[in-house]
């Protein structure tokens, strides 16, 4: 399951759906997470799609879910076959539409396409051990697929999670983090950049991380983060043998229409939006502008 296809149920992709914003919270001094309601219907997606997100008057972005289509009102398996009328997103305050859409509150409405693009391949990572290294703001997008192995735990091998931020200031979905640290479900590893007088954690770049556990080189890897990041993370999973077809880089910060349109995403013979915003990294591993 890597695509969800809704033509049945909102034929015309070009044109936004309202969705009424039933919880927004402030976590960093940038971003806002939002959970939304659709007023006319369900959202069937898959981990890892992406919607464009608009507020008239000021244009749209592509935003990546950051709630798994397992889950309805943050109810693990509560979701029906017609998909969840509730999702969650996180918006960092970065540009005009951004910015827009961070002084909205409960009770008004966003409005969004899609889903759109082709998400995480979960089936070929059935049954094997899924590491998931995450940095910054890219735990939203792959917050999808975290709580989708979660909420199908036995379906999949060991499970392990990365997550590097900046500073302790940074650090996105606390409550998530405080059930992660204690769950026998995962294995959880944290650092910081830089830490400060409350961090008593890792210190150092997410790549430190490797050093305090092992990996089988059956292993799956999702990596979402700044691109700059990943070469070093594959540099990594080189030395420990994990084949570049079993790792996916998710990179959705090219896109702009979501429909291979603009042609703002086109690296070569790619479109980040429509053969993405997820690939292999034996895909697109010589295309060196993908990863800058």
């Amino acid at each position: 399951m890597g695509t969800c296809s809704c033509a049945s149920q909102h034929e015309n992709i070009f044109l936004p759906r309202e969705a009424e914003i039933i919880r927004a919270t402030r976590v960093t001094e940038l971003e806002k997470h939002f959970t939304l309601k659709m007023k006319d219907g369900a959202m069937q997606y898959a981990p890892g799609q992406f919607l464009e997100v608009s507020v008239h008057g000021y244009g749209e972005i592509p935003i990546g879910f950051a709630s798994s289509p397992t889950r309805e009102g943050g109810v693990p398996n509560a979701a029906s076959a017609l998909g969840c009328r509730t999702f969650d997103i996180v918006i960092r305050s970065v540009g005009r539409v951004s910015t827009a859409v961070n002084t909205l509150e409960q009770g008004q409405s966003l409005f969004v396409r899609g889903p759109l693009g082709k998400g995480f391949n979960v089936d070929v990572m059935t049954a094997h051990p899924v590491l998931v290294v995450a940095a910054g703001i890219g735990l939203c997008p792959t917050r999808s697929l975290i709580q989708y192995i979660f909420d199908r735990r036995a379906e999949f091998g060991r499970f392990t999670l990365f997550y590097g931020v900046k500073s302790p200031k940074e650090q996105l979905f606390l409550g998530d983090l405080t059930r992660w640290r204690g769950s026998n479900e995962v294995e959880f590893f944290e650092t910081v950049d830089r830490g400060d007088e409350t961090w008593k954690g890792n210190v150092g770049l997410i790549t430190t991380l490797f050093k305090k556990t092992t990996f089988a080189p059956d292993t799956r890897v999702v990596i979402c983060g700044p691109p700059v990041m990943y070469k070093f993370v594959v540099a990594e999973l080189d030395a420990i043998g994990i084949p570049h077809h079993h790792v996916f880089v998710d990179l959705e910060r090219r896109m702009k229409c979501g429909l291979g349109k603009c042609g703002h995403c086109q690296m070569n013979d790619k479109y980040v939006c429509l053969d993405g915003p997820v690939f292999s990294v034996a895909e697109v591993e010589r295309l060196e502008e993908l990863f800058s």
